[in-house]
């Protein structure tokens, strides 16, 4: 089975792209639950890290695809300098790539719609996996870590109850005058479109192991769903999760193998505490996880941002 990465990437660094997103931007939602706060695009290299991470824990991925806007993460010194012997195969894919005949929604700053829409990445391989570049292996996986012999797909998720969640939905509609954008209810929205009603899987920053003839069923079946979902330039409240409208829709098919995803992934968001990066790093050390996502960590100290570079490097055996 040949099994594709694909990393979604932007660099919020770039004047170019801060000013078309500045030009699109909304002020009022800027300031309101931090749809589009400038952290959701910051960058401090972590592209790197997520790249060198698959060449040296998952050797066995076929290609890996980054998906961005125009940009360019310029890697090829980079991994020169630490594959010699070669390394996976790599190659930029840009949004109006797979946005191809959709150009009227684009340019979007939404992952949620550049998510929808990954599947549509010319000579992409029928089951592959999709990372954020905040995400990064931190130990070594196999295929089955994603897709088990058995034809099931791995979903590294907590289980959430539905009526629960409805009912905070309301209290804060109730609180704020709208329903806030938040990742939980976009994940929520997924499972009443997969006709669940009791209980929904929360996914969080993992690699998603995802199949492409499931999005091409779903989507090419119900085109408004797509349209639905991709023609918000920022996070809306309509939107839903596609990864968990496809691990739902599998989960209903007995194609759904669940993983409590705490049991293998590590968060390392940076805070105003002296001794909290130490202790998660030392946690890492200890090789229990698979999975770190290193979140915000442009907002992290120079100290801690150092200490995160030195032990990443360490990790992965790599000069930045």
């Amino acid at each position: 089975m040949k099994i594709d990465a694909v990393i979604t990437w932007v660099d919020g660094n770039d004047p170019v792209h801060e000013e078309k997103r500045r030009k699109y931007g909304q002020p009022s939602l800027l300031e309101l639950n931090d749809i589009a706060g400038s952290t959701r695009y910051a960058s401090v290299g972590e592209i790197f890290w997520c790249v060198a991470s698959l060449n040296r824990f998952a050797p066995w991925i076929n290609r890996i695809f980054i998906v961005t806007d125009a940009q360019d993460p310029c890697l090829d010194d980079f991994i020169s300098r630490n594959f010699p012997d070669g390394s996976i195969p790599i190659q930029i894919v840009d949004h109006k790539d797979i946005f191809k005949g959709y150009e009227e929604y684009l340019p979007t700053f939404n992952s949620i719609s550049i998510e929808a829409m990954t599947w549509r990445i010319p000579g992409l391989s029928d089951h592959f996996i999709e990372l954020n570049d905040d995400m990064m292996l931190v130990s070594p996986v196999s295929p089955e870590d994603f897709f088990t012999s058995d034809g099931k797909s791995v979903c590294y998720a907590d289980r959430y109850s539905m009526p629960w969640t409805k009912i905070t939905r309301m209290l804060k509609k109730n609180r704020h005058g709208h329903v806030p954008v938040t990742f939980k209810g976009l994940m929520y929205n997924a499972a009443r479109i997969a006709g669940e009603r009791l209980v929904f899987y929360k996914i969080d920053h993992t690699p998603r192991a995802l199949r492409r003839d499931v999005y091409e069923e779903i989507f090419m079946k119900d085109n408004e769903l797509l349209v639905r979902n991709i023609r918000h330039r920022f996070r809306n409240a309509d939107q839903f999760c596609s990864e968990v409208l496809q691990y739902m829709l599998l989960k209903r098919r007995g194609l759904c193998l669940r993983k409590p995803v705490h049991d293998y992934l590590l968060y390392l968001i940076p805070k105003d505490k002296p001794w909290y990066i130490d202790r998660k790093l030392s946690i890492l050390n200890q090789g229990k996880y698979l999975f770190c996502c290193f979140n915000s960590i442009d907002k992290a100290s120079s100290d801690d941002l150092d200490k995160i570079r030195q032990w990443v490097s360490k990790r992965l055996n790599i000069v930045e």
